[in-house]
Parts: C-alpha cells; sequence; structure tokens
C-alpha cells in the first residue's frame, strides 16, 4: 500500500505539473493573441500567406517532376523498343547440331 500511495502521489504531482504548463501556456497565449491575429496582417495572415505561397510552388514542383518523371517514362519505352529491334535484328537462328551446346 505504501508503494500505491507514493505513486498516485508522483502521479497527481506530474497532474499538478501538466495543470500549471498549460495554465501558462493559455496565458503566454492570450496575452499574444491580439497582436498575432486581430490586426490586418498579423502574424497569422502573414504565416497563411507565407504557407499558401510555399503550398503553391510546391504544387508547381510536383507538376514539374510528374511531367519530367512522364518524359523520361516516355523516353525509357522508346529506348527499350530500340534495343528490342536491334535485338530482334540480330537475332540468328541456332543450327540445329549447335542447340545442344548451348
Amino acid at each position: 500500500m505504501n508503494r500505491e500511495s507514493a505513486g498516485d502521489s508522483a502521479l497527481d504531482q506530474a497532474a499538478k505539473r501538466l495543470d500549471r504548463a498549460v495554465a501558462q501556456l493559455e496565458q503566454r497565449m492570450a496575452a499574444r493573441a491580439p497582436q498575432a491575429g486581430e490586426e490586418p496582417g498579423g502574424l497569422f495572415d502573414q504565416d497563411r500567406a507565407k504557407l499558401a505561397d510555399e503550398l503553391d510552388k510546391a504544387r508547381a514542383r510536383e507538376r514539374a517532376l510528374e511531367d519530367a518523371g512522364a518524359e523520361a517514362s516516355a523516353a525509357l519505352g522508346r529506348a527499350i523498343a530500340e534495343i528490342q529491334a536491334a535485338l530482334a535484328d540480330h537475332d540468328e537462328p541456332v543450327p540445329a547440331d549447335q542447340s545442344e551446346e548451348v
């Protein structure tokens, strides 16, 4: 029973510390909220605009990479076809008496 009360005590202490930390965080956020987002062009608006710009750039990069991937795929397809055609042109039938050795 001694261990249980010590465990409860440690748990209670951790819960109290967490409550204090959350309260401090809420106080700090409440103090900074008027500066950050209520006025036009505040920090939240600036962050939102920056994130939107970064998203647009990422989407443009994604499209460019998709286009490059499609071009590379088409080029590989052409190269494979050329190699297969070259191999087909150079295939020579193996004479019957040598086919068992191969």
